[in-house]
């Protein structure tokens, strides 16, 4: 989809996407301190507050349910934790994340078409949907300790696209020009960006998991492990997320390959992307396999 405007609104909107770009890396980098500042100083997460809680209302059984679920709302509203960094933490990202979608909008508005063309903006994309996912899982899981392990690889991924992949906007190749190309790379970028929360929660997991061990042998935890969440809430997130992801995946790499067949008349070629985005879907599909069939949990199955 090609977008007309006039060469001057273009270069406004150019020169506007340069400085939200610039913008958006010093604010997810504000994000990441206060991170990981609550998860070095901050007390016990919301989300341990809360399991803990449930655990004891979901045991009293004294009442009908209703009474028990209000009673674990109750507790939860009264005891969770506030912890300032955190909220703040979650508000820079939100801040961030705005930045980074008005940033492709008017990348696309500049380039006068998707906004999906190159690898830089693959990459910005590709983090847009991380830190959105991010949020989300904030809200749904309260899910903010995982701030850090997704904004790190965020910003590696954004250095390495405004230090080397950086092109101006403009016109795509004539291989590119397909209506495709929007709908391939929207869906990898969108499965790419909730596996990285995936990867992420799988990460913390193994944390949790090894600091659960270690409790259960009567030795004391101490630092950013002792924080954590249970390893069930943590396995929970991940496979949620990859659950949500693989279709999405596995789209992505059927619409690149009519794409690739209508641009070089060919499916499938074995190219580095290709190669890996099919090495990607084996493992996470042997994933869910394994979980559908075996029940497979545990450290094994967040080591991919």
């Amino acid at each position: 989809m090609n977008i007309e405007i006039s060469d001057r609104l273009a270069q406004s909107m150019a020169s506007i996407s340069d400085t939200l770009i610039i913008t958006m890396v010093v604010t997810y980098a504000v994000a990441l301190l206060l991170f990981a500042l609550e998860a070095a100083f901050g007390r016990r997460t919301e989300i341990e507050e809360s399991r803990r809680w449930r655990r004891r209302a979901y045991r009293t059984e004294e009442g009908p349910p209703s009474e028990v679920i209000t009673t674990e709302r109750t507790a939860r509203r009264t005891t969770a934790p506030r912890n300032t960094l955190g909220r703040i933490a979650l508000f820079v990202t939100g801040a961030g994340f705005l930045f980074s979608l008005v940033q492709v909008i008017t990348r696309g508005l500049a380039a006068g078409r998707w906004p999906w063309g190159n690898m830089f903006e693959f990459i910005v994309t590709l983090c847009l949907v991380a830190v959105g996912s991010l949020l989300y899982a904030s809200w749904r899981y309260r899910a903010r300790f995982l701030g850090v392990f997704v904004l790190v690889p965020v910003l590696i991924l954004l250095g390495i696209g405004v230090r080397w992949l950086y092109v101006d906007p403009g016109p795509l190749i004539p291989a590119l020009q397909s209506y495709w190309v929007p709908i391939h790379v929207l869906a990898v970028n969108i499965a790419g960006g909730a596996s990285m929360v995936s990867g992420a929660a799988g990460i913390t997991y193994l944390v949790s998991h090894r600091a659960e061990a270690k409790r259960a042998l009567g030795e004391k935890v101490a630092g950013i492990a002792g924080r954590l969440p249970s390893p069930e809430l943590l396995d929970r997130i991940s496979h949620r997320f990859i659950l949500f992801a693989f279709p999405l995946w596995t789209f992505g790499i059927i619409a690149g390959s009519i794409w690739a067949d209508e641009a070089w008349g060919r499916f499938w070629g074995w190219d580095p992307k290709e190669v890996w985005s099919f090495i990607s879907w084996v493992i996470y599909a042997a994933y869910l396999h394994a979980r559908a069939t075996g029940g497979w949990r545990g450290p094994s199955t967040s080591s991919p």
